[in-house]
């Protein structure tokens, strides 16, 4: 059945009543050269029976290889309640909950996780969710720029120690409104942002400086230091960090003297499997005296006239449907099946199994630093602490390696030359919890014989 179940003679008659030939004549004001090409290289429509198929077979493509890939995606083990529970009906196809009395179930859930998310971060506020974490980070910008526009700043002090792809996001979003990125370069020995190239690059018109916690290259940045510069400097701080990482290092709440002023970046190791690119979500935490600037949707919890405990959604006038134009943001909604997924994760877990997570992915990725790094020919690029990723330089081609590594079913880690071209032959390679010893070690010893040019992988280098 088609998603739109209207017939040809149920189009024609809609047609003849109001007059016009045809659907194109519907969108005649729509100059010729905005309209959009021909989509020839769509196929048409399969069954669901070969659709089924098809997708079963990328399955098996895809499936079954031992991955060491992070940056921004991590594979964590996800209970089997989770999916179990945020799969069942009320959760997987509830509604937008803008109906109080009716949506009772999806606010509380929200409100949970907002709760949940705020403790994680050690921040007063956190919003229902935005879409993932690249585009959190461009609504924190956008929102410090607010917060900061009495005072006509408009300059956000942004690490390359970002990931890339969030970079690239935030300059889409922002670079149509007046914004200016001013890249902050790293120190090659140590991976975490320049400090002396941050004094040089301070002006009176910055508005924020962006803090990752680990950093792209899974370093950990010296965040007390920089949260204290930036408000020494009487400028937001925003922070950019890895949830699960939360658990067992200081919370942005607490950098520094007086905390960040805005947490944000990607949900997806709370529960979320890595599947096929997606799904993903964003948060959002900030202090309480920024709220009225925060994007998207708020949960708050009150009573009603019997004394009863209600969910509500609150201060709305922020937002899209209610402002319009004015609003803070054209983000009128969240990923509540994704967010339903963290906080059923979250529950079952708790403060202690969150901690044991983040502690055994960081041992693990010790693990494979010391077995990889004993290889001639491997060394560590950099050497700060880290977190569950590291940069490792490799004396062969990183491309060759690593589909000499896919043909042994390992996904060997992500080839930084492509957004880091200053680091050819680098790959940042990841370890979670998920990784036993045999992982490792089986990874390792195909690396050994990779770098020994074994004729065992010969042709695939």
């Amino acid at each position: 059945m088609p998603f739109i179940p209207h017939t040809d003679q149920d189009i024609q008659e809609m047609l003849d009543t109001i007059g016009v030939k045809n659907i194109e004549t519907l969108f005649d004001e729509i100059p010729d050269e905005l309209r959009p090409a021909p989509l020839d290289e769509i196929p048409s429509g399969v069954s669901e029976m070969v659709l089924t198929r098809e997708m079963a077979e990328r399955a098996k493509a895809d499936g079954g290889m031992l991955s060491f890939i992070g940056a921004g995606a991590y594979e964590h083990h996800i209970p089997a309640a989770v999916w179990d529970i945020a799969a069942r009906g009320e959760f997987y196809t509830a509604y937008t909950p803008y109906q109080a009395e009716a949506s009772q179930g999806t606010l509380q859930l929200i409100y949970e996780y907002q709760s949940m998310m705020a403790s994680l971060m050690a921040m007063d506020i956190s919003n229902a969710s935005l879409y993932d974490g690249a585009t959190a980070l461009a609504e924190a910008i956008l929102m410090a720029v607010r917060l900061a526009k009495k005072k006509g700043k408009s300059i956000i002090l942004m690490p390359k120690t970002i990931h890339p792809y969030y970079r690239d996001t935030v300059k889409t979003i922002v670079s149509q409104q007046a914004i200016e990125l001013l890249d902050v370069p790293y120190s090659k020995s140590s991976g975490q942002i320049d400090l002396k190239a941050l004094d040089s690059l301070y002006s009176q018109d910055a508005a924020a400086l962006v803090i990752p916690q680990p950093n792209f290259f899974g370093v950990l940045e010296e965040v007390d230091a920089l949260t204290d510069w930036a408000h020494e400097k009487n400028i937001l701080s925003i922070a950019v960090v890895n949830p699960t990482a939360m658990a067992l290092l200081k919370p942005p709440g607490q950098w520094g003297n007086q905390g960040v002023d805005i947490a944000c970046g990607e949900g997806q190791p709370l529960g979320v499997p890595v599947s096929s690119g997606g799904p993903y979500y964003g948060f959002l935490c900030c202090k309480k005296a920024h709220v009225r600037q925060m994007p998207g949707r708020i949960v708050g919890r009150t009573v009603d006239s019997d004394g009863k405990t209600g969910f509500v959604l609150t201060l709305q006038a922020r937002e899209q449907h209610i402002r319009r134009a004015k609003a803070t943001s054209n983000i009128c909604t969240n990923q509540g099946l994704m967010v339903t997924a963290s906080t059923i994760y979250m529950s079952l877990l708790g403060p202690q199994g969150l901690r044991d997570v983040a502690l055994t992915s960081h041992e693990n990725a010790k693990q494979l630093k010391a077995a990889l790094t004993a290889i001639s020919g491997i060394e560590q690029v950099f050497k700060s602490p880290f977190f569950n990723e590291l940069v490792l330089r490799i004396s062969k081609p990183v491309d060759d390696v690593l589909a000499a590594l896919a043909s042994q079913h390992i996904q060997g880690g992500f080839a930084l030359q492509a957004v880091y071209p200053e680091l050819g032959n680098c790959l940042l390679i990841c370890a979670t919890e998920t990784k036993t010893k045999e992982d490792i070690s089986r990874l390792a010893n195909a690396m050994q014989e990779i770098c020994s040019n074994s004729s065992r992988f010969a042709a695939s280098i």
